[in-house]
């Protein structure tokens, strides 16, 4: 989307990439109020589950093949599980995080 002004333009991603941006700053604002202090992290635990990486990589017929894993949710998952800092809040944005590593994972296979 395209939005002139005279001299400047704002331009936005398309309206369903808009419209889940705007979803997921709302449940992340929601989950952090949740919180008692340090609502602040709900929003660091989203971004570390976002990360996705290649594991291995494989030379084909067809070229390179990379198998990509969700290590940021893997690693805060972990860390949640395992430490006494869980909170359903917490684990409610690192799910979410991991939702948005998984369709960055499914756009570079099929890109």
């Amino acid at each position: 989307m395209e939005f002139e002004f005279g001299n400047f333009g704002i331009f936005l991603p398309p309206l369903h990439i808009t419209m889940a941006l705007i979803v997921m700053i709302f449940f992340l604002v929601r989950w952090s109020k949740q919180l008692e202090t340090g609502g602040y992290k709900v929003f660091f635990y989203f971004l570390i589950s976002t990360y996705a990486a290649p594991m291995a990589s494989w030379n084909t017929e067809e070229g390179l093949f990379e198998l990509w894993i969700p290590i940021g949710f893997i690693a805060v998952f972990s860390y949640l599980l395992l430490g006494k800092s869980y909170h359903p809040s917490k684990m409610k944005a690192s799910i979410l995080g991991f939702c948005l590593a998984i369709y960055q994972i499914i756009s570079h296979y099929a890109g």
